[in-house]
């Protein structure tokens, strides 16, 4: 009898053995796999904040400076990070603040920024290149470089000038983000509950028209949901959500896309580039953080302070140290990413990771630029094809970027 129980004990840690042997070879098959596509494919991704990011680190032209790009551990790009993660396209984000609309000096600081990233490529010509197509993107890839292909965060820029749309397409923006976090002159936010037009300006939808005619990509992320239905009817070309995610997943949160928007953009040929901030993933993970700043704010109110002053500084840090917030994971994504294309097939997604624009909520498995090919090791688990990883990584926004193209010819 005990050699029976022995024999059986031993067969089965053989099995389990067995099992997580090759549970393990599998995952180091799929990592290779995963990273194997990450080089051989083109990576784009529809929103990184590096310029602003630069910005306000007191960024110049200068030999100085212009090693911050290369090598950091500032943030979440850089080159030697790009490329170890396979990404080849970052859509640089000339992000407007919505204090510029009222402010003044938008226009100046978009100049500023797209000059910021024409900078960069001049000093290190051999390492990135700007793209304003797909033709050039895939020039850089076969050179080694990084292409960096703009996208403008907020139409502020534009003002009241109608003309301003073509200024931007000829200093090289692919794509306008109609707005930010404040209604603007173009249409209204998300963020906010003024409702100031109930959608588009009659200024915007001449916007909307000149963008198509210019070859600019209308971008809905961030606008309204009323703006976003809009656009859907007035836009002859289709278009992004170049940074969002899907609202089933937090619901309330309009910043994100419900099901119908994402059917009715996929409807229109158009994009949805998923958002990797674990609060864009997550709504448990956002009601965490939301909860947890509110108790952070309390206790700095009692000691007079703000967020921004120095002498909180410490307050935070502990408070932080003692109240580790949540995140989401790189299997969330995916669960987008899925969602997505139960909705509306593989065609009509892409990434928009929000990379130096999110601050630390990015998820675990997905902290910086160099871990694209941990999601993409997550899509051939779940068993996506390579030519749906390669649709995924560039091809989907490599189609919208051309038939706007299209549009805005048969329009001269």
């Amino acid at each position: 009898m005990c050699q029976k129980m022995l024999l059986t004990f031993c067969f089965s840690f053989i099995l389990i053995a067995s099992s997580t042997l090759l549970g393990q070879s599998t995952d180091a098959a799929l990592r290779a796999k995963a990273q194997q596509l990450a080089e051989r494919y083109i990576i784009t991704d529809g929103h990184v904040d590096l310029p602003y990011r630069l910005r306000i680190q007191n960024f110049r032209p200068t030999k100085e400076y212009l090693g911050i790009p290369i090598s950091t551990k500032d943030g979440d790009f850089d080159y030697e990070r790009s490329k170890k993660g396979g990404l080849d396209a970052p859509f640089m984000s000339i992000y407007i603040p919505a204090s510029y609309q009222t402010e003044g000096g938008a226009k100046e600081l978009a100049d500023s920024l797209i000059d910021m990233v024409s900078a960069i490529t001049v000093a290190h010509p051999d390492k990135f290149m700007l793209a304003n197509n797909p033709a050039d993107v895939r020039v850089a890839f076969e050179a080694g470089k990084i292409a960096l292909p703009m996208g403008m965060e907020n139409g502020a820029p534009i003002g009241d000038d109608l003309s301003n749309v073509a200024y931007f397409r000829k200093r090289g923006i692919d794509y306008i983000t109609l707005t930010h976090s404040k209604d603007n002159l173009i249409c209204d936010s998300s963020y906010d509950t003024t409702r100031t037009w109930n959608g588009l300006s009659p200024f915007g939808r001449e916007v909307v028209a000149e963008m198509n005619r210019v070859g600019i990509m209308v971008d809905i992320s961030h606008v309204s949901d009323s703006t976003f239905w809009q656009v859907m009817e007035l836009s002859q070309a289709p278009c992004i959500a170049s940074h969002s995610s899907a609202r089933k997943f937090t619901p309330g949160f309009e910043r994100n896309m419900n099901d119908d928007m994402i059917k009715a953009l996929a409807r229109k040929g158009g994009v949805i580039q998923i958002n990797f901030g674990s609060t864009f993933l997550d709504g448990k993970v956002a009601a965490q953080r939301d909860s947890l700043r509110v108790l952070l704010q309390g206790i700095l109110a009692e000691k007079n302070l703000s967020f921004r002053d120095e002498a909180a500084e410490p307050i935070i840090e502990k408070f932080q140290q003692e109240h580790p917030a949540l995140f989401a994971d790189v299997n969330t994504v995916a669960d987008h990413i899925d969602h997505v294309v139960a909705l509306s097939g593989v065609d009509h997604v892409a990434f928009g990771s929000d990379f130096d624009g999110v601050g630390d909520s990015l998820p675990t498995g997905l902290k910086d630029v160099s871990m694209y090919p941990n999601l993409i090791m997550e899509l051939l688990r779940r068993g996506y094809q390579e030519d749906e990883i390669a649709k995924i990584c560039y091809s989907n926004v490599f189609r919208v970027w051309r038939q706007v193209a299209l549009v805005a010819e048969f329009q001269q």
